[in-house]
């Protein structure tokens, strides 16, 4: 193991969110959820994935299927990164979904995340934020039958956070200035942001912008914008800052960088120091390494766990890791996240 491996992952993958969401702990009921209805994605998040469903999922739901998406099954998780719920596909054939964080804090929102080969994109915080954001941008576009078809099938969860002519009786021009103040903070608006002020050669709000992208209270245990200030750093010609984001980037789940692995380990400069410094961790030696400092066992197996995740997400290949990963659950006392883990139609 290089030594410049201890860096970033001296901070676990698991403390991301440090206090467990144990969920209920009676065996599930499992069965195949292979019709596309909502009840039986509300049935799957509560006997699979051991959580609370959205309340207004169903809403979502309607709404994603009259902008043209397809429903799927919540078990069809092929291919996918195990910790998410299917919800829909478009034309393209792009996946979006809920993700179930193994950990999170008490109450918290599962995000609405497009599905990526080596991860996932978070597009929403909340599904009532989404829904929100949806019933703007299709008001701003101001077509009525659209807007009508929407609302409609958005019901009382729109009339809650939006009343369609908002947008056009604020008199903001622009609509991801609008979504930004009245909805909430999106990854792509932002980034979209910064590009602009490069656009007009305003370097200083770009950086500014990116720097507050990475607040941790915006995204928590995304490291996306932390990746993209990196890459904003390095185009300013501030290779070490954007060496030091990188690395900073590579404290947070892999699969959450929004882009390959590489692409950030390009910016950190460095070869094989992290791959190598995982791979010793979840290792018997490194398992007992781990023991003789003290860490608690189910600790140790939650941070295996995390390690997997990311080796996993270097190549996308998640099928070849599923065993081992609910392994580490199970030995953390996280049972039914184990078994979601599994889970397949």
């Amino acid at each position: 193991m290089k030594a410049g491996g201890a860096v970033v992952a001296g901070c676990p993958r698991a403390a991301a969110f440090p206090c467990l969401f144990l969920g209920r702990h009676g065996r599930p009921t499992f069965r195949c959820y292979s019709s596309s209805s909502s009840s039986d994605h509300a049935s799957f998040i509560k006997d699979v994935a051991a959580t609370q469903p959205p309340e207004h999922l169903p809403h979502l739901l309607k709404m994603l299927q009259v902008r043209g998406e397809t429903i799927i099954s919540p078990g069809a998780k092929q291919g996918l990164i195990p910790l998410v719920i299917p919800l829909t596909k478009n034309y393209s054939g792009s996946v979006k979904a809920l993700l179930r964080w193994p950990t999170a804090p008490p109450g918290m929102d599962m995000p609405v995340v497009e599905v990526r080969k080596y991860g996932v994109w978070l597009l929403s915080k909340s599904v009532d934020q989404y829904i929100h954001r949806i019933l703007v941008e299709e008001d701003a576009k101001n077509s009525q039958e659209s807007v009508n078809e929407l609302f409609h099938a958005a019901a009382d969860a729109g009339e809650n956070v939006y009343k369609k002519g908002d947008f056009a009786a604020s008199k903001v021009s622009n609509l991801d200035v609008y979504l930004l103040k009245k909805v909430g903070l999106f990854p792509d608006i932002i980034e979209r942001r910064v590009m602009n002020h490069f656009e007009k050669g305003d370097h200083v709000s770009a950086m500014v912008t990116g720097e507050f992208y990475t607040n941790k209270e915006h995204f928590p245990g995304f490291g996306r914008p932390y990746v993209f200030n990196a890459e904003i750093l390095l185009k300013v010609g501030r290779k070490n800052e954007a060496k030091n984001a990188a690395r900073g980037a590579l404290k947070s789940p892999w699969w959450t960088l929004g882009c390959k692995y590489k692409e950030v380990a390009d910016i950190a400069q460095w070869d094989d120091e992290q791959i190598e410094y995982i791979e010793d961790k979840v290792s018997e030696e490194g398992w007992q390494e781990d023991l003789k400092k003290g860490k608690e066992p189910a600790q140790i197996a939650l941070d295996k766990a995390a390690f997997l995740l990311d080796l996993a997400s270097v190549e996308g290949k998640w099928g070849d890791s599923l065993e081992r990963i609910a392994e580490c659950y199970n030995e953390a006392g996280l049972h039914d996240i184990a078994k979601f883990v599994l889970y397949r139609d």
